[in-house]
């Protein structure tokens, strides 16, 4: 499944939502962000890997790797195993969430797997899992799954998976299905009509081929919280749980951010129009604070 998310066109000024299903959560726990199991491979199934080493653009001044660049790991595994399966001309997908699930972080230099296969499919969109791992250690430091929609690469529009696409996957995925819905809550009006929690700035240099910005940007907005953390504590994070929701591209500009509790959401500061939505829970230091 390819990193790049399809252009869609706009008027300056203008947004427009992401393909696909974008339906509210429906209530009840197995809706809820970070709750579902994460997928094992199945024997036979299709798996690729990349190896990264974070070196220093990748990292905090702590040492270890940030979730922006972990963020990017995933996009560069994702494009390479649907290019290396020779349907990167296929489809365009588009990203809908990503959780990162960090064990322990890998640190400056250290040689790293990235382990990617196709675990579930739905209707129209699929969902990846992906594992890093040392070089030639099968304990994982992180688990990660992400959910693309799929879109036909020339009306960029959803559409099912095409049967080359399930002859390479199939195995992979087996009976598992994926619900495409959000899961994160809106801020609720008490929420909305406070001032902001503070700022944030999207450059230029955040947007890709696809002209908006790029997912893995959205998670140096949860990384700033983290290394200000580390700094006022004087330790160093080693474990986090964390999800980003897309809900509308954003370009390169302004944005309000909302705090309430374990949410984050990047809000259009004029119009309020909401871009995405963020959940971090159990981030540990090395003093085994959360």
């Amino acid at each position: 499944m390819t990193n790049l998310e399809a252009p869609i066109p706009v008027q300056a000024g203008q947004t427009k939502p992401l393909p696909g299903p974008v339906s509210e959560p429906a209530p009840g726990p197995s809706s809820g962000p970070l709750s579902e199991p994460i997928a094992e491979p199945l024997p036979g199934g299709r798996l690729f890997t990349l190896k990264r080493r974070p070196l220093l653009g990748d990292c905090t001044p702590s040492g270890r790797v940030r979730l922006d660049a972990i963020a990017r790991w995933l996009q560069d595994v994702a494009y390479s195993d649907v290019e290396d399966a020779g349907l990167h001309q296929v489809a365009d997908w588009v990203l809908r969430r990503t959780r990162i699930q960090v064990l322990r972080f890998p640190c400056f230099g250290e040689l790293c797997e990235v382990r990617t296969f196709c675990s579930a499919i739905g209707a129209m969109w699929a969902e990846r899992r992906t594992t890093i791992t040392l070089a030639g250690d099968a304990q994982p430091l992180i688990e990660t799954v992400a959910l693309w929609v799929h879109l036909d690469p020339d009306q960029k529009l959803p559409t099912r998976l095409t049967e080359s696409e399930l002859a390479v996957y199939g195995a992979s995925f087996g009976d598992r299905r994926v619900l495409a819905r959000l899961r994160h809550p809106r801020p609720g009006p008490d929420r909305v009509n406070r001032p902001p929690d503070g700022r944030w700035i999207f450059r230029q240099a955040d947007a890709d081929m696809a002209d908006h910005v790029n997912n893995a940007a959205y998670w140096a907005v949860l990384e700033d919280d983290l290394i200000t953390t580390e700094h006022q504590r004087g330790e160093a994070l080693v474990s986090v749980d964390a999800e980003v929701e897309f809900r509308l591209p954003a370009q390169p500009g302004p944005m309000h951010l909302l705090i309430d509790g374990d949410y984050r959401w990047l809000v259009h500061p004029e119009a309020g129009e909401l871009y995405a939505s963020m959940v971090v829970r159990n981030a540990r230091t090395t003093a085994g604070s959360n």
